[in-house]
């Protein structure tokens, strides 16, 4: 008797084991149901189109709720597609290029203390710069309150336009006269230059005589005529970031570091041999401005993100 109450209650028992199984399973069927979706692909996280609260198995006596709660990203600047009558009162045209082009600068802010942005030294060839200043503007006319309200800064979008509308190659580089601006500056100057270690593609001049182009001329004017403590003056690509000076003044050196933490752009810049005259940081360091020449990664990325935390970087820079 006592062999067959055993069998009765391990029967009994086993009876309620599997009956508790058929429950959990009709309960995971009915929830494969309610979101048939998700039980095409197992390799599909289980939430990714929205905000939505879900349990990943139907709550049991031996199974505990697990909750998943989708988090959004933060989200990350993006820039407004720009247009020359998106801020044209901003915009002041401080001279123009050998062919008649206007040289325009854009304005924002009003406070005592000035930085400036120079895009498109090297025209089209390097034309992300460019499509950068633009992308700037564009976010800062949208934005204005990311100027602190002591500064006032200025984006020269491109000082070489007959470059840029050259076009977005090599023969874009130089301005309609064949000189390289970036050579052309009265500090270091040289007409012709030790070539080894530099780009070469063409046999461009750093001019007449220091100064000679118009767009040179207006650059050197609008800096004189501003009391301007940093400056960025923009290039492609991938060398890193230059201080001005000759050799490297301290307070661009400083700069230069600052930047590099925020963007990642290699400081010590990368040295391929080439010895630089006539640059405009190496001018705008001779007059006690902050100043470097900054290389984005590549010709065709404007890099956004970082060069927005850059700005962010040149607006609250000060001189220890």
């Amino acid at each position: 008797m006592r062999r067959v109450a055993s069998s009765w209650v391990v029967g009994i028992i086993w009876g309620i084991n599997l009956l508790g199984l058929l429950a959990i399973l009709g309960m995971i069927v009915l929830r494969l149901s309610a979101y048939p979706g998700e039980a095409k692909s197992a390799s599909r996280p289980l939430i990714d189109s929205g905000p939505r609260l879900l349990f990943a198995l139907p709550p049991t006596p031996l199974f505990s709720p697990t909750v998943t709660l989708f988090v959004p990203a933060t989200p990350t600047p993006t820039p407004t597609p720009f247009s020359f009558e998106l801020a044209q009162e901003r915009r002041e045209v401080i001279g123009y290029s050998y062919a008649g082009r206007p040289i325009e600068v854009y304005t924002f802010g009003n406070g005592h203390r000035q930085r400036m942005i120079v895009a498109g030294i090297h025209g089209g060839y390097e034309g992300n710069t460019i499509d950068l200043a633009e992308a700037l503007i564009a976010w800062l006319d949208a934005n204005p309150e990311f100027i602190p309200h002591d500064k006032t800064l200025y984006i020269l979008r491109s000082l070489n336009p007959d470059g840029e509308a050259r076009g977005r190659n090599e023969y874009g580089r130089s301005n309609a006269r064949g000189v390289d601006l970036n050579r052309n500056f009265p500090v270091n100057w040289r007409a012709v230059w030790d070539r080894r270690g530099c780009w070469n593609v063409l046999k461009l001049s750093g001019g007449a005589y220091p100064g000679s182009e118009p767009e040179t001329q207006a650059m050197m004017n609008f800096i004189q005529t501003h009391s301007i403590e940093a400056l960025i003056s923009y290039h492609s690509a991938a060398l890193g970031i230059f201080p001005g000076g000759e050799p490297w003044d301290r307070a661009s050196i400083r700069l230069a570091q600052a930047l590099s933490e925020v963007t990642g752009y290699p400081f010590p810049p990368i040295q391929t041999g080439c010895v630089y005259t006539g640059t405009l940081a190496d001018y705008a360091a001779s007059l006690g401005i902050a100043a470097v020449d900054m290389e984005l990664s590549n010709h065709h990325d404007i890099e956004f993100e970082k060069n927005l935390e850059a700005l962010r970087i040149l607006l609250e820079w000060e001189e220890p």
